[in-house]
């Protein structure tokens, strides 16, 4: 939908930015032999698996499927595994797409810039294709080669080769990033004919469903936003002796300190029975206590 589009775009934006930012502020070679190669991956690795990771954290779906419990549909496809394999694999891949969008941008992004793929594989680049250093042990030349991506530390008769080199780094890194792009577009596009091509509803069913998905989440988020809130209003009535926003209230509740200390602390999810939970402390003290005690009166005209 529509939605999931300007999401994307969001969190490629973002991702874009950040990745800018992050190697403005962070980013040094060290232009050493063997640190060069785990800094550079480091860049492009980690940072990638945290979005990845984040990615699958914030979105819904993955606790839905974490959370889930057996339901009578379930029940119901037990017997029918192949459906139940499809049905995981579905929401497995929705899931891992709509997490892979930033890291992805951030792998394709930080691959055009080149800086960090210049960082990690300087030093093993055949530099003897350009004349450079001939006569020097491999050691020698490894350690040469490091320095590449400082300008500062080539000595001045390697400045050439030095360039040389920068400039096949990064058109290697850049064509990189642009075939990660051209692979992730052309294997999205894929699987939305494929998933088109396999779906059971027509094209105009198929919106009618989204929009009635997406119209059921609204309505459904409205309604549990509301009987929270008067479910949670009464328990407060209850403690208080009045509704939060009344205008006419005649009297007032004082809790004694035992109801104090009953509803401070930690509150954890507290089972009643099989179907039933305490949602926290004054839920709890609501459905076990008696709304007695002391009441002062309010006189309206001070």
């Amino acid at each position: 939908g529509k939605e999931v589009v300007i999401a994307n775009a969001i969190i490629a934006i973002l991702t874009i930015g950040g990745q800018q930012l992050f190697s403005f502020f962070t980013f040094s070679c060290p232009c050493h032999v063997g640190q060069n190669l785990i800094y550079g991956l480091a860049f492009l690795g980690v940072p990638a698996l945290i979005l990845l990771i984040v990615g699958y954290a914030l979105n819904n779906q993955t606790w839905r499927l974490v959370m889930g419990k057996s339901s009578h549909f379930e029940r119901e496809m037990s017997s029918n595994w192949l459906l139940k394999c499809k049905l995981l694999c579905f929401v497995l891949c929705s899931i891992t797409g709509r997490a892979l969008v930033a890291p992805v941008t951030w792998l394709a992004v930080t691959l055009i810039n080149g800086s960090y793929y210049i960082c990690a594989v300087s030093e093993y680049i055949p530099v003897h294709y350009y004349g450079a250093a001939p006569n020097v042990t491999a050691a020698e030349r490894s350690r040469i080669l490091a320095t590449f991506p400082c300008g500062q530390l080539v000595p001045p008769e390697l400045a050439r080769a030095r360039d040389e080199v920068i400039l096949l780094l990064r058109y290697q890194s850049q064509v990189a990033g642009w075939l990660l792009i051209a692979v992730v577009v052309i294997t999205v596009f894929l699987s939305y004919c494929l998933a088109s091509c396999f779906s059971p509803l027509s094209f105009l069913h198929f919106r009618y469903w989204n929009s009635y998905v997406h119209n059921e989440q609204e309505l459904f988020d409205e309604a549990t936003e509301q009987h929270s809130r008067l479910y949670a209003m009464q328990n407060v009535r209850k403690f208080f002796g009045f509704v939060p926003g009344s205008e006419n209230v005649k009297e007032i509740r004082i809790p004694s300190l035992r109801e104090w200390q009953a509803i401070s602390g930690l509150a954890f999810l507290k089972r009643v029975d099989k179907e039933h939970y305490d949602y926290s402390l004054l839920h709890d003290w609501a459905l076990k206590e008696r709304a007695s005690g002391k009441y002062l009166r309010i006189d309206e005209d001070p």
